[in-house]
């Protein structure tokens, strides 16, 4: 077997490989003397049809099935006789094909790029700290109640905050309009899910009045023959609720888990699940900054089987996050994935690299300890221990998780780090978010 390799880009071959004619004509021939055997012609018995029958009839379909295989043995074997680790699957091109002569074909594809890790002493990155104070517990009981609250139906007059249920129709220049009324509506004064003045205009009204709001649409309302239009609504106060905060008692401690104990237990457990989530977020900040940085620090061309492998697999977990149902994943534009797709695989080449270069491990004890960090959010955590360390693939993608924060951590110890103090708010705040807030602070 003849091979050349051309490179036609840092990541792109095309790679030349040429076959003996024997090897494709040996096997056509074998395959037909087999289909000779039991294949069935009128006025012939079986297995006496003529070779050069057989041939006719059967000889190009056979020799097209032998080329085909033909090529993807011989690709692989080149791929291993020139050390090459391709990314995706090759595209053939035939350069002949004609029988009796040597089969000559060029297979193009990308290869994994070769990384130089940079200088990981260059990085610079914050690391936050917090800790978790008695008015941080407060505020998350208070979270959790209006999470819980229920509504109660009162006779007084309509608050900020109240839940409404009306009748309301709209009228523009006296004529009723597509969507501007309804029956039954469920209306929170203070959502803000009403154009501007609808909500605000119901503060003290009551159960069984009627009150006529004159509003106006906004200038950017979704629909274009409402824009900027001065709009009549006649609304019908059905039932006024005011919101129901449940008691802080041993049936709340109860929704969450707390059985025994009573507030102090339940406070303790509060804080071991508000730790437990800050250290998730500070280090879920630190990770996203490595990985800008890194991907700053490399220029590296990717192969496009790799970005459209990730844009498939991306597209797949929209789905199940949404609940996508029986959607085909490919009527997702792939425009909508791309950016992210191509980070994911950048982050992904450089950590194998850096993974490689330092024979970095994930050890069993940090898996286990990862699976068990995983479990203490479950009822009952031993179960989901053992589900773990007993299914090998679930097993392998938490091992996989771990190789990522053995990568972070010696990125870590190489990197400059600034640490900073903050509060639980800010350590659980998302990384975007934390960054406008800073940028509209400087702006002021």
């Amino acid at each position: 077997m003849q091979v050349s390799v051309e490179t036609t880009s840092p990541i792109e071959r095309r790679m030349t490989i040429g076959v003996p004619a024997s090897k494709v004509d040996s096997e056509v021939e074998k395959r037909l003397q087999k289909t000779a055997q039991t294949v069935r012609m009128n006025g012939f018995r079986p297995g006496k049809v003529p070779m050069s029958v057989v041939r006719r009839r059967y000889g190009e379909g056979v020799r097209q099935e032998v080329i085909g295989e033909v090529m993807r043995d011989a690709y692989i074997d080149a791929l291993q006789q020139e050390k090459l680790n391709p990314a995706g699957y090759p595209k053939f091109e035939p350069q002949q094909m004609d029988s009796g002569q040597d089969l000559e074909f060029t297979a193009i594809f990308e290869i994994y790029p070769e990384i130089q890790v940079g200088d990981l002493g260059s990085l610079t990155l914050s690391k936050e700290e917090t800790e978790v104070v008695d008015a941080d517990i407060d505020n998350m009981i208070e979270m959790l109640r209006k999470q819980s609250q229920g509504w109660e139906e009162k006779d007084a007059a309509a608050e900020d905050g109240d839940r409404l249920t009306v009748d309301y129709k709209g009228t523009l220049d006296g004529e009723a309009f597509e969507g501007g009324s309804a029956e039954d509506a469920t209306i929170q004064i203070g959502s803000n899910r009403m154009i501007p003045g609808f909500e605000e205009g119901l503060v003290g009204v009551k159960a069984g009045e009627e009150k006529t709001l004159q509003l106006t649409f906004p200038e950017d309302y979704h629909a274009e023959n409402l824009k900027g239009k001065a709009t009549e609504f006649a609304v019908t106060v059905k039932k006024v609720e005011e919101p129901k905060l449940p008691e802080v008692d041993e049936e709340f401690f109860a929704q969450y888990g707390v059985q025994e104990g009573g507030m102090d237990a339940f406070r303790a457990e509060l804080k071991k699940n508000m730790e437990r989530e800050a250290n998730f977020a500070v280090a879920n900040k630190v990770k996203q900054q490595i990985v800008d940085q890194l991907i700053g620090l490399h220029e590296i061309e990717i192969p496009a089987a790799l970005t459209q492998q990730e844009v498939q697999k991306m597209k797949q977990d929209a789905l199940q996050r949404f609940g996508g149902g029986q959607m085909d994943p490919s009527q997702l534009p792939d425009e909508l994935f791309k950016d992210q797709a191509e980070k994911r695989v950048k982050t992904g080449l450089i950590f194998a690299q850096i993974v490689k270069e330092q024979e970095l491990k994930a050890s069993d004890e940090q898996i286990e300890e990862k699976i068990r960090e995983l479990a203490a959010s479950y009822q009952e955590p031993d179960q989901v221990v053992n589900w773990y360390m007993n299914n090998a693939e679930q097993k392998a993608q938490i091992e996989s998780v771990v190789l990522e924060d053995v990568v972070v951590d010696f990125v870590l110890d190489k990197a400059k780090v600034e640490v900073k103090s903050v509060s639980y708010d800010d350590a659980v705040k998302p990384a975007a978010a934390s960054a406008a807030e800073e940028k509209e602070s400087g702006d002021e």
